[in-house]
């Protein structure tokens, strides 16, 4: 029987490639990284073939001390939301615009003057953005309409990768269901939004469950990668709800916090969230019959390496002249303050929000500085601002499912003091599990296992994650920050204007 399941992670800045045994182990992984072209401002893309480079190199580094027959699977998670044209042979077209990529605003426009924006809501559980495939592909056929006519397919990232190895085009449910063009209600491609768009609904792959068997590895992609041709690959799914089964939320009521860079809090459900002022977004989950709702902040971690870059430099300084982590220098710092920094408010709002403001005009502030306050004092905030605005997403679904347990992952749950913050905050248990880091690739890996027949169902995450730690709300703490909520929300609105202002000050062009 074969000893190994392999999984790439595709991400924004590079694949991840790791290789898991059946038993749960973490045998070895390796990284590529490739680049990413930012331009007029809010575009952003990528050279699919610069993906295919970095999970063949990858795949050999891991390949070199085991024999590829012993590999059961391979199986993708990746980022999702991408537009990426390929002809009938699979071949790109141009470079994919990634999630991101912001260009597509007049599209989103037009379907929103064709669709009742609750409408779409109810049918894609998302809202209707630049950010989805849907509107892109509507760029697409506006302003390159050669391209558009070539175009067989449109592929989200890990569905290209796929293609290569196998030949076949499809995509999951979870990368369906981040496109604007899938209905979860019924699991089909929506031919209303489709109408909406006046766009090609053939342009969209097959959608299969992500536990199905795309292919085989083909015997060219074999000599890319080093894997044997033959080699299974399942249909595999998008990062956030790969995560999902990477920390165990694969049962009905489970719920975790991803705190990296950007943050979001996610679960696992039987039926769609419907928040009426449409905040938090649905996905299907890559466990067949669940769906996964999410809230995602733009710069939690993010926030926080601002911090450390500009007001933190100090602790920077001594931690690498004495070899230490810097974060840990600086969680002592916060120590330091007490629960509510003093009254110092911070907005985390570096990169625009997402939820739950869905405000690219926000922008992060302190409010509340006084002769009083001290450096430990900005710390704390910061972190307690990222904490708050994740506390405002944990609320949302807690109206519509009891939330008792959190599950945390991520570089940001590495610290004590912020874990105890969340536990404050969020008034539910929190829980830090063995791995912070492998949740995606490790839940492509569990899916590769089921696919093949290796593991019944996705239960057997328990065998390869652990809980190593557990922390409580403090019944001290938590009066604080229920009373600190309300001027936490009463600050964002009321600068609202003053962001729009700002913006168009900043638009402006000088005279």
């Amino acid at each position: 029987m074969a000893k190994y399941l392999l999984a790439h992670d595709l991400g924004t800045s590079g694949n991840k490639a790791t290789l898991f045994s059946v038993d749960g182990e973490l045998i070895a992984s390796r990284t590529a990284s490739y680049p990413t072209r930012y331009f007029h401002g809010n575009w952003a893309e990528q050279d699919p073939q610069d993906w295919w480079k970095a999970l063949c190199e990858t795949t050999q580094q891991l390949l070199v001390d085991v024999d590829p027959a012993q590999v059961a699977c391979v199986t993708l998670s990746g980022q999702m939301m991408g537009c990426t044209p390929v002809d009938a042979q699979g071949r790109a077209l141009r470079p994919s615009l990634l999630y991101c990529d912001q260009r597509a605003t007049e599209q989103a426009q037009r379907i929103a003057e064709r669709v009742d924006r609750a409408e779409f809501y109810g049918i894609v559980g998302h809202r209707i953005s630049e950010s989805y495939s849907l509107e892109k592909l509507m760029w697409l056929k506006q302003h390159e309409p050669d391209v558009y006519r070539q175009t067989a397919r449109t592929l989200c990232a890990k569905d290209y990768i796929n293609c290569q190895l196998t030949g076949q085009f499809a995509t999951d449910y979870s990368d369906a269901s981040g496109t604007n063009a899938f209905d979860l209600n019924t699991f089909q491609w929506s031919e209303r939004l489709l109408a909406a768009a006046e766009v090609d609904g053939a342009l969209f792959p097959t959608a299969r469950p992500s536990t199905d068997i795309l292919g085989e590895v083909t015997s060219e992609a074999a000599r890319a990668t080093g894997l044997r041709a033959g080699t299974p690959v399942a249909v595999g799914g998008g990062d956030g709800s790969c995560a999902g089964v990477g920390v165990g939320c694969v049962r009905p009521g489970t719920a975790y916090n991803y705190l990296g860079s950007s943050s979001w809090v996610a679960l696992t459900v039987e039926r769609p969230i419907v928040d009426p002022e449409q905040r938090t977004m649905n996905w299907a989950h890559c466990v067949p019959g669940y769906l996964h709702p999410s809230g995602t902040m733009q710069a939690a971690g993010a926030s926080y390496q601002w911090l450390k870059n500009t007001v933190c430099t100090a602790e920077t300084a001594e931690a690498l002249d004495r070899g230490e982590d810097v974060y840990e220098r600086i969680n002592r710092q916060v120590e330091q303050s007490a629960p509510g920094s003093g009254g110092l408010v911070f907005l985390p709002y570096m990169l625009g929000e997402r939820t739950p403001r869905w405000n690219a005009n926000a922008r992060g502030a302190w409010i509340g500085l006084n002769l009083a306050t001290r450096r430990e004092d900005l710390i704390r905030s910061v972190m307690e601002g990222i904490t708050m605005n994740l506390g405002i997403i944990v609320d949302i679904f807690r109206q519509h499912v009891p939330l008792d347990t959190m599950t945390v992952i991520g570089g940001g749950a590495k610290s004590a003091v912020w874990r105890q913050m969340m536990a404050d905050i969020y008034d539910c248990r929190i829980e830090k599990l063995n791995y912070l880091e492998e949740a995606t690739s490790m839940g492509a890996a569990v899916i590769g296992g089921v696919a093949v027949g290796l593991f019944p169902d996705f239960d057997v995450i328990d065998r390869f994650v652990r809980v190593d730690d557990v922390v409580h709300p403090q019944p001290a703490n938590q009066p604080i920050y229920r009373k600190m909520l309300p001027i936490f929300e009463r600050c964002y609105h009321a600068l609202v204007e003053v962001y729009d202002d700002l913006a168009a000050w900043q638009q402006t062009p000088p005279t």
